[in-house]
């Protein structure tokens, strides 16, 4: 189901939105697959298609800043160069610009966290003006981000160097590294186990860091899971984890660190957004395709999935329940932001 061909096209924002911050790489080519079998339609509709800049690569990471005024858009060349460009955003019609790749936006510091992989760094910006106010080095090809808010710490994933440096986040010191022992994938805070978790791709497993002590204080296996995105339940306090290889999503029981669940999804699930007022979970694929879950009682019920666009990922405004989703060739063939909200 495509429902791009009935979105609004505007050269910016229909309304006031929050600031949406993306970072988009070249990550291979985009197919093109219908929904899963016996699932029912995508339950979306289209409410906006806002223009974005640049060349059609895929798009990566997004991040939503409630207060921002200013979409962001760090962007990597297919020779991976650290080439940038920006959006305009909320309620003002300026561009800025910064380094590209994983991106987070903490509100409450009003920064802007970015990994440069091509460069082994991770760079923080200032939200209001893109300035870059501190760098910091990393390890080989650093890409997930996640902050913790207790201990003021930035952490980043080093995809091939097996690690996770800590980082604070207003000094920009390297306060430590955990040596994870195998290829990492994507990272999150935890907040209802207060613990960084991360996907081990060269170990099969999830492992939970203390932040207190920069210690994995314990370890899932995940058989068969090469895990990418992380979505949580805070209430109901869950873990969903995407597994890329095998289309897989797991339900993570954080009470008693156990699988509660696998369900099927799109061909490589990446990036996963949670409804914590809905309780709604979405989950984006590679290939195009979105699924979405309701979480009830602890357990996932199938919504409706369906092709959106090709490599869109997604991120979730809770305040109006819309799902913004960047997708590589719009209406028209140029990079747009789809806006979505849910079907009555």
């Amino acid at each position: 189901m495509d429902t791009r061909t009935d979105a609004r096209r505007s050269p910016g924002p229909a309304r006031l939105l929050p600031a949406l911050v993306m970072a988009w790489i070249l990550v291979g080519a985009c197919s093109s697959e219908s929904s899963s079998p016996g699932s029912s339609p995508l339950p979306l509709h289209p409410v906006a298609e806002i223009d974005l800049p640049e060349n059609n690569s895929c798009f990566d990471y997004a991040s939503l800043a409630p207060s921002g005024d200013c979409c962001s858009l760090p962007t990597s060349a297919p020779a991976r160069s650290s080439k940038s460009t920006s959006a305009p955003g909320r309620s003002s019609e300026r561009s800025r610009t910064c380094p590209r790749h994983g991106v987070l936006v903490v509100p409450e510091r009003r920064r802007v966290y970015v990994t440069a992989t091509a460069d082994n760094r991770l760079v923080i910006l200032d939200e209001d003006t893109a300035a870059v106010i501190g760098q910091a080095p990393t390890g080989n090809y650093p890409d997930g981000i996640a902050y913790h808010p207790k201990r003021g710490t930035v952490w980043t994933t080093n995809e091939s160097g097996g690690s996770e440096p800590v980082v604070d986040a207003t000094t920009a010191q390297v306060r430590g590294t955990v040596d994870l022992g195998g290829d990492v994938g994507n990272i999150a805070y935890a907040p209802v186990a207060n613990q960084i978790l991360v996907a081990v791709q060269g170990k099969g497993d999830l492992a939970a860091i203390a932040p207190e002590t920069l210690d994995v204080a314990r370890r899932l296996p995940t058989p068969g899971c090469l895990g990418l995105g992380f979505g949580f339940g805070p209430s109901a306090r869950l873990a969903f984890v995407a597994c890329a290889d095998n289309a897989t999503l797991l339900t993570i029981d954080l009470a008693i660190w156990q699988t509660a669940g696998t369900t099927a999804v799109g061909e490589q699930p990446d990036v996963l957004a949670y409804n914590q007022g809905e309780q709604r979970l979405y989950v984006a694929a590679e290939n195009g395709i979105v699924s979405v879950y309701d979480q009830r009682d602890r357990h996932l019920t199938d919504v409706g999935s369906g092709h959106l666009a090709d490599g869109a990922h997604v991120v979730v405004d809770p305040s109006i329940g819309h799902t913004y989703y960047p997708d590589r060739a719009g209406t028209d063939g140029h990079p747009a932001l789809l806006e979505q909200a849910p079907s009555p």
